[in-house]
């Protein structure tokens, strides 16, 4: 009897032993066919990324900032001068707005800026604060001989606009925002995955998942050299670290801002995104914002964040009206 237990015993035993092998061989397998697909991943991107960077193609020009180069672009050559500013993140700033900019330049010189770390402008170790930022741009403003602007942006630069303009008052003839950030708004005190983010691009995972999701630009009115200019781009300056250092500093950006509000003299004029779903209280947020000037004005239209890529004619329209207003 106890030598067929411990028969029976042994065999349950060997049983187990091949499942756990099994199982091992299995869970082996499958981590190994995992590092490959991430070898290739990363492999391909760095591939990708050396091709790439020789087919981006120059634009604007470049002024020199804290002994740095800013690019920016210069399109038009009205009387008066519109300087654009980026939304946070946007990897080429001159080319997002190219459709605005093709709308507003017959009128107007418009002066595109892009902030270090962002397009063709080098990156930078210098904090990313609102102080930093606001100076930078206010040096390749000078750099440029320009004493005398409109000052429009789209997202962020409604907390570093208000930062500038009470900072340069007697340069800033109107402040218009696309979809402009409020100093006071709500939720951004959030801690970003500054890290997970870093590790998407740099594994290459990011690159993969831009492939499965298409083209975010299909159905936009840029050009196809256009589109193509902007991805290559995005491949080489996403989440630098000039551009992580300022998420890094967001939340204690709008905390420092919070309290900011723009001259009573200073003319505004906000296009403002009518069906905001994150932010509830988002039109109420801006319609305080055109009580603080003399000359406010509130725009809402019906359209995703990006506001300049599909209503860029609107836009141009009524900024020329609004101008005409006001002086």
């Amino acid at each position: 009897m106890n030598v067929t237990k411990t028969v029976e015993i042994k065999k349950t035993g060997t049983k187990n032993r091949k499942k756990r092998n099994l199982w091992l061989k299995i869970i082996g397998g499958i981590l190994g066919a995992l590092v490959l697909f991430m070898g290739i991943v990363f492999v391909v991107n760095v591939i990708s990324n050396g091709l790439e960077k020789k087919k981006i193609e120059s634009y604007g020009q470049y002024v020199n900032v804290d002994e740095k180069k800013m690019n920016v672009l210069i399109q038009g050559s009205g009387e008066q001068t519109v300087v654009l500013l980026p939304g946070q993140g946007t990897p080429s700033p001159a080319l997002d707005f190219k459709l605005l900019i093709d709308e507003l330049s017959p009128n107007y010189k418009v002066v595109a800026i892009e902030p270090f770390g962002y397009g063709l402008s080098d990156k930078t170790e210098k904090e990313r604060t609102t102080a930093n930022i606001v100076s930078e741009i206010h040096e390749a403003v000078q750099q440029l001989g320009i004493d005398h602007y409109v000052l429009m942006g789209h997202s962020i630069t409604g907390l570093y606009g208000v930062s500038y303009v009470n900072a340069y008052p007697d340069e800033v003839l109107a402040f218009v925002g696309i979809d402009s950030s409020v100093p006071n708004q709500p939720g951004m005190d959030v801690k970003l995955p500054l890290k997970s983010m870093q590790f998407l691009q740099k594994s290459g995972l990011m690159r993969l998942f831009q492939k499965v999701s298409g083209d975010p630009y299909k159905s936009l009115a840029f050009d196809e050299h256009t589109k193509e200019q902007m991805r290559l781009i995005s491949n080489q300056v996403a989440v630098n670290s000039t551009m992580m250092d300022e998420l890094r500093h967001l939340g204690s950006n709008f905390k420092n801002g919070e309290h900011l509000t723009y001259p009573h003299e200073l003319p505004l004029l906000l296009f403002v995104q009518a069906n905001n779903e994150d932010i509830k209280q988002w039109i109420p947020l801006h319609e305080e914002q055109v009580k603080q000037s003399a000359q406010g004005k509130m725009i809402p239209m019906d359209g995703s964040h990006y506001l300049h890529h599909t209503k860029f004619k609107e836009i141009a329209e009524a900024f020329k009206a609004f101008m005409k207003q006001i002086h």
